[in-house]
């Protein structure tokens, strides 16, 4: 017999190149879970993860930073007051939907969010007396109560609302108090206004407008949707509306 070959021995472990592989998806899976983590949470809870890392925090981290663009960028998105108030209208629109779930369920209240901010919208047929722009206090006293507890609330401090009067499209009694729509919808917007303004929501907050049928929501050719389009609108501003 022959002299007896050597079996060649394999090396033990994965390949070095997935080592170099490992590395680098776990670095980008910590880079995209910080930048998630970054958009979503408060101002403390990012200073306490840039506080991690070195030259980032008051407190002493890790040396795999240093002191750069990064800092820049979490001290940019700390002070950032649009995120703040944009989390603060969130927080309001989940409060609105709360405090008015059962006028929501009976279609007395609506509560959407469109580019000028908030719209929690009043419809005119559940708290104004019939073709007037008298408010009808027995209906309407409970939810203005709470409409007005929103507004006061300290994650709406220093907003700005506007009352929007909304009408449908049949003509008013030329001979009546509201010779037109557009009297009719600004008396409405503006004894909404007055009624908040009782329930201590203070006066130079606001902005008050009657757009008579010209902003409907729905065609006015059926009774319901003239109905849906009879509305007072309490807006709660985004800045760019102020």
């Amino acid at each position: 017999m022959g002299p007896r070959r050597r079996k060649k021995r394999q090396s033990e472990g994965a390949a070095d190149w997935l080592l170099t592989y490992g590395d680098m998806v776990t670095l980008l899976l910590t880079f995209f879970v910080l930048m998630y983590t970054a958009a979503t949470i408060d101002g403390e809870r990012l200073e306490l993860i840039l506080a991690a890392f070195a030259g980032l925090g008051s407190m002493d981290g890790g040396a795999t930073l240093q002191e750069g663009r990064l800092a820049e960028l979490g001290n940019t998105v700390m002070t950032l007051p649009s995120m703040q108030r944009g989390r603060a209208l969130d927080e309001a629109r989940r409060t609105a939907v709360s405090i008015f779930e059962p006028e929501i369920r009976s279609q007395k209240v609506r509560v959407t969010q469109d580019e000028r901010g908030l719209v929690i919208s009043l419809a005119a047929d559940a708290f104004f007396e019939t073709a007037s722009a008298e408010l009808n206090i027995e209906q309407s006293r409970n939810v203005f109560v709470r409409l007005a507890d929103l507004l006061r609330s300290e994650q709406l401090d220093n907003r700005t609302f506007r009352i929007e009067g909304h009408t449908d499209s049949i003509p008013t009694d030329p001979e009546g108090p509201w010779p037109t729509n557009w009297e009719l919808s600004i008396e409405r917007a503006l004894n909404t206004f007055r009624l908040l303004q009782d329930y201590q929501v203070p006066e130079n907050r606001f902005q008050v407008m009657g757009l008579s049928d010209t902003a409907p929501l729905t065609s006015n050719e059926t009774a319901e949707g003239r109905a849906y389009n009879r509305r007072v609108d309490v807006i709660i501003l985004t800045e760019g509306h102020l």
